[in-house]
């Protein structure tokens, strides 16, 4: 494990916190759609991912999922590190996007390692600031642009996180996380085909326009 660690971290940590985190945190590895966090859930350790992609959704009133932002390799959530410290029940739903990595750290580490690393503590107060700039992008994307730009967004950002210009997603799936319907993102999925930007066939969506 320290060796991975080594390897998403090791830029960011000194080799006495890694050696902290291979003692004390819990490595674990999970499948495609796995649920890692429920809303309502009291959370006892925050992740710190080695590999893979976990996505972070929020429900409306009415139960309909809205996807907030991806976390890749090297990152954290800050939302959950908020809802550790605080005691309180997290407000997101984590479920990995990709097979995923990830080593969960538990609550008294995190604050122990606030005050005796800086590393740490800067990769705290870091993952805070990116996660608040990606939550701002996202309420940018809902307020301002048109839904067919931010259907393109999504498949861009979907691409860049599997690494891969073909997206598998049913058109429900791709419905639920941008909080529309299906035949909404049918229409504009063929809109932006007739457009070139993507190919669609008959289980997948190849992205040109990258």
């Amino acid at each position: 494990m320290i060796e991975e660690l080594k390897n998403s971290y090791g830029n960011l940590f000194e080799d006495e916190l890694l050696e902290e985190i291979s003692v004390f945190g819990t490595f674990n590895e999970v499948s495609e759609g796995f649920k890692l966090i429920e809303i309502g859930q009291y959370i006892k350790s925050m992740p710190l991912l080695i590999s893979g992609a976990i996505k972070i959704m929020r429900d409306d009133d009415d139960g309909d999922e809205l996807l907030l932002y991806f976390l890749e390799s090297g990152e954290t959530c800050a939302m959950t590190l908020t809802c550790c410290l605080g005691q309180t029940k997290s407000e997101i739903r984590a479920i990995a996007e990709l097979p995923t990595k990830l080593i969960m750290i538990p609550i008294e580490k995190m604050e122990e390692w606030t005050g005796k690393y800086k590393s740490w503590r800067n990769f705290v107060f870091e993952s805070y600031h990116n996660r608040l700039m990606e939550m701002l992008e996202t309420i940018d994307s809902i307020a301002f642009l048109k839904m067919d730009e931010r259907l393109l967004k999504y498949l861009r950002d979907k691409s860049k996180i599997t690494n891969d210009d073909i997206i598998y997603n049913t058109h429900q799936e791709i419905a639920y996380e941008l909080h529309t319907s299906r035949v909404v993102i049918s229409r504009l999925l063929k809109k932006l085909e007739n457009q070139g930007k993507i190919e669609l066939n008959r289980n997948s969506i190849k992205i040109l326009d990258i």
